[in-house]
């Protein structure tokens, strides 16, 4: 009943209907393509999961048409990044917020050429709208891999003389910050390689993953930020008095 009550009420929010739809729809990517791939027998099933899984991909396109107001606050207020104690974390942040706010109007764009709003090509807004979200996940992984090299170094350091050692809990701290980081580059690496795979022929490995792949990838990714959604929330609830 507490599982059921924790999934009720993740549903209420935008953000976990969002997680759950994504890491469905990958789902059925993942498994759609095996089967069609691997189960001649029940390709038909696996057929209807890939459509399952385009469907719920459109569903989440057409909801993120009303991101762009949130993420122009969250940009606002981070700035230029005045509160960050390192200059690399503060300038991939603040190019990572500017190609997350430049890809939402590319892809509505896009969106609204393909159900024939606008008169555009769609092809090549979703080709600029993918070609930002590699960036922003690129300069994530950039940002997660120099964080990890700087706490690497702090617990790693040898005490100076006349220095005394981090307290446990700042350690603690510190090593769950790690954590976070490497879940956060595993994350951003398995979407990163889809979003190579969806950018135009010629492009690294772009049209090269079969459906099942995708899955994975994706799959992988959702799960592991629904992971740390629910370590977040969980830490949040133990530090609430």
């Amino acid at each position: 009943m507490a599982s059921l009550s924790g999934l009720a009420s993740a549903l209420e929010s935008y953000r976990g209907r969002d997680r759950l739809i994504r890491v469905l729809g990958y789902c059925c990517q993942l498994v759609g393509g095996v089967l069609v791939e691997q189960c001649p027998t029940r390709s038909e099933v696996g057929t209807r999961l890939l459509v399952v899984s385009t469907q719920l991909s459109h569903c989440r396109t057409i909801l993120r048409l009303f991101d762009d107001l949130s993420m122009f606050v969250y940009t606002k207020q981070y700035g230029l990044g005045a509160q960050e104690e390192d200059a690399f974390v503060r300038l991939v942040s603040v190019l990572g917020n500017l190609a997350d706010q430049l890809y939402y109007p590319c892809e509505h764009v896009a969106w609204a050429a393909d159900a024939r709003v606008l008169h555009v090509d769609s092809s090549r807004w979703w080709t600029l709208s993918t070609a930002l979200w590699a960036l922003s996940l690129l300069l994530g992984v950039a940002r997660s891999l120099w964080m990890l090299l700087k706490l690497r170094q702090r617990l790693r350091s040898p005490t100076a003389p006349f220095t005394s050692p981090l307290p446990r809990g700042k350690r603690r701290a510190m090593e769950a910050q790690m954590q976070s980081e490497a879940l956060s580059l595993l994350s951003n690496l398995a979407d990163l390689a889809n979003a190579v795979h969806w950018l135009p022929r010629g492009v690294l490995w772009a049209g090269r993953f079969p459906p099942w792949l995708v899955g994975l990838m994706g799959t992988i990714s959702s799960i592991l930020s629904m992971y740390q959604a629910a370590r977040a929330g969980g830490q949040a609830e133990a530090t609430t008095p």
